[in-house]
């Protein structure tokens, strides 16, 4: 039976107490709740849940990127103080903006055929979205992932430290950038469109400018 989140990240740290886990909650219908778990330590944790005899973890049903850019989020304090008037306590809230920065996410779905449970999800993320995009691959331990962090590579720019065949797997080995990533700019020459119309043919159009007419001579 698979244990609670809290119960799971209790394992993991008495088997990895280096590690850095932290649980992560979905407030959606779903409540698919999930642990972000460090880079430093993530393959000694994915050996773990693989390899205990417990765990069992043995599939990797489904790896996916996540962009986040830089958003501010505000956090709101909610504090009681006694109500002057007698009544029962007021509640004040208190409101504080911070900025939360970018980085791109990776997101592990595990299963265990052995045992018959899961999913438990791990989430990896990047220290930003610039020139710190490395993350250690999963796919020593579980095979299934190399073709899916190749595709996250592909198309959201994540470098996967120890992947043994990191190549773009959807789009071609000579095109620039990462269309998935928020911040990509869709070029506009469409070289690969052989019957361009509407919008994409107004951006070729302003690509590719018709040559001015020859003029011919007055008769």
């Amino acid at each position: 039976m698979l244990p609670p989140l809290d119960e799971l990240r209790r394992l993991i740290l008495t088997t990895v107490p280096a590690a850095t886990v932290t649980i992560v909650e979905n407030p959606g219908p779903a409540a698919q709740h999930s642990l972000l778990i460090g880079a430093d330590h993530a393959l000694a944790i994915a050996r773990f849940l693989r390899d205990s005899s417990e765990l069992r973890f043995d599939t990797c049903s489904n790896v996916t990127g996540i962009d986040w850019p830089e958003r501010e989020v505000v956090d709101v304090t909610r504090t009681e103080v006694p109500n002057p008037a007698g009544g029962p306590p007021k509640v004040i809230e208190t409101k504080a903006k911070r900025v939360v920065p970018g980085c791109l996410e990776v997101v592990y779905h595990l299963y265990s055929v052995a045992r018959k449970h899961g999913p438990v999800i791990l989430r990896l993320r990047t220290a930003n979205r610039a020139d710190q995009v490395t993350l250690p691959s999963l796919t020593p331990v579980w095979r299934a992932c190399e073709f899916q962090e190749r595709e996250v590579f592909d198309l959201y720019g994540v470098r996967f430290s120890g992947h043994p065949d990191l190549r773009r797997i959807l789009m071609w080995d000579e095109f620039v950038g990462h269309p998935m990533r928020k911040d990509y700019v869709e070029p506009d020459d469409y070289e690969w469109e052989p019957t361009p119309h509407d919008e994409v043919l107004a951006k070729a159009q302003r690509h590719y400018p018709a040559p001015p007419q020859e003029r011919l001579p007055d008769a």
